[in-house]
C-alpha cells in the first residue's frame, strides 16, 4: 500500500485524445518526495532540452505535493510544471486554495498533459472517469466565470476548478491559471495551457487518502496547530507588518504599507516615491480595504486567513490575496479603489499580477520617452487610469501594441528597439521581478536573485529576518525561542547583525554568512515545494511550525518513508540540482546569473563576483554555476552528469565546462 500519495498519475495526450492511469515508482518518491522534485525529474527524463515552450512535445504538469491531502495543517499547494515561453526556462508555479487535495481524493498525485488539441476542450477528472470534453462555449470566458460555468454544466458545485482566461487562450506571456482564492501566476505558466487547448481542469474526488501511522501524524498536526496559535499570539516585534505572523504575506489584513510604498519601484517607474505614504493615503486605503473587504478567507485545512472576498459597487464579489492590492494601485499611482477594480478585471483575465502591471507602466514609459508613438497608441485614454485599463485589454487581446507587450518587457524591448531595452530593466532571466529599491547592496538577496532558479524573490527568501532586529535586547529575545534554525551558529549572525553593518560595512553578512544563509531558505523552499507546503506556514516566515526538524517525522509517518534531517536536506539538494541541470541544459550560464542593474544604489562589483563564486562553491558547482560530477555523484544524479558530458557541457576528468553559452545568446 502506499501511503500519504496515490501512487497513479494521470496522463492524457490532447493530440491523440488518449488517457491513462499510470503507476508510479516509489522509489522516485524516495529520492525526490514528489510535487517539484518529481515533476523536474519527469521533465528531465521526457522533454528534451530542444523542445521550444509551445511544442506539441512540452508537458504540462499539475502536481499534488507529498502530504497534500493528509490532515497536515496547510499542506495544499498545486505545483504546476513546465517550460515558460518568457525565459524559455523550466517554470514552476505553486498555487493554494482547494485543488490539489480534491485531485489526491480523486485517486491521483499528477495530472501529465502532452500534446494539443485541435479544440477548446476542459478536463473533467470525477474519481475513475475521466472525460476531454468540448469547451468551444466557454471561449473569451474569464477564468473565474468559467470555473462557476463548468460547475453548473456538470451539476457538480463541489468540484475544483483551474482554469484560464483570455490571457491564457490568446498565449500572453503573463498569462496565470486561476483557482478561486489562489493562482499559479509566474513565468507564463498559463499560455502553455491555453497553447495545449485546455481551458480548465475540473477536479471531484471523494477516495481516501493513507497514512503510515496515523496516531503519530495526527500528535504532530496538533502540535502545530498549538505552536501555529502561540505564535499568532505573540506576534514578532519589529519587523514588517506581514512578517510579524504567519501565513502567506498577510495583505489582506495588513493596512500599514509604508515599507512597500517606499522600498519598492512598483510598476516600471525609475524613482521611489517617499512622499506617497502619508497619513492620508494610510486612512484613505484602511477605508477602502475595510469597505471593500467583505470577509478573510483561508485555503483548504488552514487557519491562517491570508485572503478575502471583495467586493466593489457594481462589480462581482472576487477573492484576492497577496500584493495584487498593491502592484496596480502603484504601477499607476492611483488609489486603492482602482486597484482592487482593476484586479478584477485582471483576474477574470487570468493575468500574473506581478509583471503585468510592470508591462503596462513599461508601455507608458516609452510612449512618455517618445519611443512608441501616438500611432502606436491610437485610441489610448487621456486619464490616467482609463490608460491602464486600455492596455490591460490590448495586451489580453493583443491587439496592436499589445501584441507586443503581451510578451513581456525583456521581448517587447528587443520587438520594439529604439532604445526600449533600457526600459526593461527590472528583469532577471528576461523575467519581470519584485522591484525591490534599496541604498546598499545586501548581499544576501543578491544571491537569491541571482541564482533562484524560481526567478521569483518570494519563493526564495524567508527564515531569516530581512533587515537587523533594531536592538541587542531584542535580538536576544529573538534568539531565545528560535528552534527553527538548522544549526546554533545562525543564531550568532543574528546577534552580531547591527544596522551600522547595513549601510557602512557592505560585507556584513559576510561571504560565507551569506551562501548559510540562502541555502537554508532555499532548502526549505525545496522541501515545501516537494511535499505541497504553503510556504506562509514553514519556509517563508519567521519562526514557523514546520521546519527542518519536525518535516521528517512528519515524512516518516505520514508516508512510511524513513527520513531524518540528513535525508532531508539530501533529498531537497537534489531536486534543487535536478531543477538547475535542467536549465543549465537548456542554456543558462552565470552570465545569466544577475540582480536587475538598479535594485541596489550602489554596487559593489568585486564583492558581488567573490559572492557568486564562493556560493557556486559551497553548492558544488563549478564556476559557471554548472553542478560537477562529484556533487551530481554525491546526490544520485549520475544520469545528469552522464548527459552534461555527452553534451559537451562537462569534461570527462575535471567537470569544467568545455563550452560556455548564455540564454542571452539564443534566440526567441
Amino acid at each position: 500500500m502506499r501511503y500519504a500519495e496515490t501512487g497513479f498519475n494521470l496522463e492524457i495526450d490532447l493530440t491523440r485524445g488518449n488517457i491513462e492511469r499510470v503507476e508510479t515508482d516509489p522509489i522516485e518518491t524516495e529520492l525526490y518526495l514528489g510535487g517539484l522534485g518529481t515533476n523536474a525529474k519527469i521533465l528531465w527524463d521526457r522533454v528534451p532540452p530542444e523542445v521550444e515552450p509551445f511544442s506539441p512535445d512540452n508537458l504540462l504538469i499539475f502536481a499534488t505535493g507529498l502530504l497534500c491531502g493528509t490532515p497536515a495543517t496547510g499542506c495544499n499547494r498545486t505545483i504546476v510544471t513546465t517550460y515558460s515561453p518568457q525565459t524559455l526556462l523550466m517554470a514552476y508555479s505553486m498555487m493554494g486554495g482547494f485543488w490539489a487535495p480534491e485531485l489526491k481524493y480523486a485517486g491521483y498525485d499528477k495530472v501529465i498533459i502532452r500534446g494539443k488539441s485541435p479544440n477548446l476542450v476542459y478536463l473533467w477528472i470525477n474519481n475513475d472517469k475521466v472525460e476531454i470534453r468540448d469547451a468551444s462555449h466557454l471561449q473569451g470566458k474569464g477564468a473565474i466565470e468559467t470555473a462557476e460555468l463548468i460547475k453548473e454544466e456538470l451539476k457538480e458545485p463541489k468540484a475544483q476548478v483551474a482554469g484560464i482566461g483570455l490571457a491564457g487562450e490568446n498565449r500572453v506571456y503573463m498569462a496565470s491559471i486561476e483557482q478561486g482564492r489562489s493562482s499559479a501566476s509566474r513565468l507564463g505558466i498559463g499560455a502553455v495551457m491555453g497553447d495545449k487547448g485546455i481551458k480548465a481542469i475540473a477536479v471531484r474526488g471523494t477516495k481516501d487518502v493513507n497514512i503510515a501511522r496515523p496516531a503519530e501524524f495526527i500528535e504532530l498536526c496538533n502540535e502545530v496547530l498549538e505552536y501555529i496559535k502561540a505564535r499568532e499570539d505573540k506576534p514578532i516585534p519589529g519587523v514588517m507588518p506581514i512578517l510579524a505572523g504567519l501565513g502567506s504575506p498577510q495583505e489582506m489584513k495588513v493596512h500599514d504599507e509604508k515599507w512597500h510604498t517606499e522600498n519598492f519601484m512598483w510598476g516600471n517607474s525609475r524613482t521611489r516615491r517617499r512622499d506617497y505614504w502619508t497619513e492620508e493615503i494610510e486612512k484613505d486605503w484602511k477605508e477602502t480595504m475595510e469597505n471593500a473587504r467583505t470577509r478573510l478567507i483561508s485555503c483548504y485545512n488552514c487557519p491562517m486567513k491570508c485572503g478575502a472576498t471583495i467586493s466593489m459597487s457594481g462589480l462581482p464579489t472576487y477573492m484576492m490575496k497577496c500584493f495584487s492590492k498593491l502592484t496596480y494601485t502603484l504601477a499607476a499611482y492611483s488609489d486603492l479603489d482602482f486597484g482592487l477594480k482593476i484586479a478584477q478585471r485582471a483576474t477574470e483575465y487570468g493575468v500574473d499580477s506581478y509583471s503585468t502591471p510592470q508591462v503596462m507602466a513599461f508601455g507608458l514609459e516609452l510612449y512618455e520617452a517618445g519611443i512608441l508613438t501616438d500611432q502606436d497608441m491610437a485610441g489610448m485614454p487621456s486619464d490616467n487610469e482609463g490608460r491602464f485599463y486600455w492596455l490591460l485589454d490590448r495586451i489580453v487581446r493583443r491587439e496592436g501594441i499589445g501584441d507586443v507587450l503581451a510578451n513581456g518587457t525583456h521581448w517587447a524591448a528587443q520587438q520594439i528597439g529604439k532604445g526600449a531595452e533600457e526600459y526593461a530593466h527590472n528583469n532577471i532571466k528576461k523575467h519581470e521581478q519584485l522591484p525591490l529599491k534599496l541604498g546598499m547592496l545586501n548581499p544576501v538577496y543578491f544571491l537569491m536573485y541571482s541564482t533562484g532558479e524560481k526567478i521569483n524573490i518570494t519563493q526564495i527568501e524567508g527564515q531569516f529576518p530581512q533587515a537587523p532586529v533594531a536592538t541587542m535586547e531584542e535580538r536576544q529575545d529573538f534568539v531565545k525561542d528560535w528552534i527553527q534554525v538548522p544549526d546554533e551558529k545562525f543564531k550568532q549572525y543574528l546577534l552580531d547583525w547591527e544596522f551600522r553593518g547595513e549601510y557602512s560595512n557592505p560585507y556584513y553578512p559576510t561571504v560565507e554568512m551569506s551562501c548559510e544563509i540562502v541555502d537554508w531558505q532555499e532548502r526549505m523552499h525545496y522541501i515545501d515545494d516537494a511535499l505541497g507546503m504553503c510556504a506562509g506556514l514553514s519556509s517563508f516566515p519567521l519562526k514557523p511550525p514546520y521546519h527542518i526538524h519536525n518535516y521528517p517525522s512528519f515524512i516518516s509517518s505520514g508516508a512510511g518513508i524513513d527520513m531524518d534531517e540528513a535525508g532531508l536536506t539530501q533529498a531537497a539538494r537534489r531536486s534543487r540540482d535536478l531543477v538547475r541541470a535542467i536549465n543549465i541544459r537548456r542554456g543558462m550560464r552565470r552570465a545569466d546569473e544577475k540582480p536587475p542593474e538598479d535594485h541596489w544604489k550602489k554596487r559593489f562589483p568585486e564583492l558581488e563576483k567573490k559572492l557568486l563564486d564562493t556560493y557556486y562553491k559551497f553548492k558544488g558547482w563549478n564556476n559557471q554555476g554548472i553542478p560537477t560530477k562529484e556533487s551530481l555523484h554525491e546526490l544520485a544524479l549520475d544520469y545528469v552528469s552522464e548527459d552534461f558530458v555527452e553534451r559537451g557541457i562537462l569534461t570527462d576528468n575535471e567537470g569544467t565546462p568545455s563550452k560556455e553559452t548564455s540564454t542571452e545568446t539564443e534566440k526567441k
